[in-house]
């Protein structure tokens, strides 16, 4: 009955707050460490922001901030970058002109102004850099006034909107496609003329000339197309 008597009685548990530690011989006691694990913080950067910068300290906080001067328009851009598409559909009876220059063919575009696919494409790319809406827009085919209309009218435009936003053309990439004629006869004559339709020095425009061999309408000397890429920058 004893031994029940001392099992009923109740039980005293010393506790301590501090963590327990084991001791064995010929071995340091251990000692807990007080670990930090590193932060992360990130921060939400505005859309209208121009640049995302990754930034970090000892702490390893990584953030990311907004530079200073955040971009409320297309003006305060340092740059801007367009591309320009265009092409037209090559019909005998028509003057096939390319870059303002007239080329000898059994064929031309045909189109509402004079159809030059690398002046529109250009046109194009300018405006696409600037935000603004595409040539058909602005010069619609629908409007009499541009029916066969020289497409140096484009280019002027596109080139008084590009300096009354603040920009200058900083280099120019332009590729044509078709399979004939040969146009290697006449780049340079095609590639100066657009300079000075552009003011531009001709160290800035570069112009090349691709076959489609001889695949699709374009292989087949039944259309002509043009790429361009602009780049501009800030006066």
């Amino acid at each position: 009955m004893a031994m029940a008597s001392s099992l009923a009685s109740p039980l005293h548990i010393k506790t301590s707050s501090k963590q327990p530690s084991a001791h064995f011989p010929g071995v340091a006691p251990c000692v807990p460490r007080n670990l930090q694990l590193p932060s992360m913080k990130f921060t939400a950067r505005p859309s209208s922001s121009p640049a995302l910068v990754i930034v970090g300290s000892a702490a390893s906080t990584v953030g990311a901030e907004p530079q200073s001067g955040t971009a409320t328009s297309a003006k305060l851009l340092p740059f801007r970058v367009g591309h320009g598409f265009d092409l037209h559909r090559l019909e005998p009876g028509y003057p096939l002109i390319i870059g303002g220059i007239n080329i000898p063919h059994d064929r031309g575009c045909e189109a509402h102004s004079d159809g030059d696919v690398l002046l529109h494409c250009v046109v194009d790319a300018i405006l696409g850099a600037l935000g603004l809406p595409d040539i058909g827009q602005i010069f619609p085919d629908t409007d009499p006034k541009w029916k066969g209309a020289a497409s140096s009218v484009f280019m002027e435009e596109a080139v008084r909107l590009m300096h009354e936003a603040g920009y200058e053309l900083g280099n120019l990439d332009a590729t044509l496609i078709l399979q004939r004629p040969k146009l290697s006869p006449h780049k340079e004559a095609i590639r100066a003329n657009l300079c000075k339709l552009l003011g531009a020095d001709p160290s800035v425009v570069n112009l090349k000339a691709k076959t489609h061999e001889k695949v699709d309408s374009l292989g087949e000397n039944r259309s002509i197309a043009a790429h361009t890429v602009v780049l501009l920058f800030r006066k």
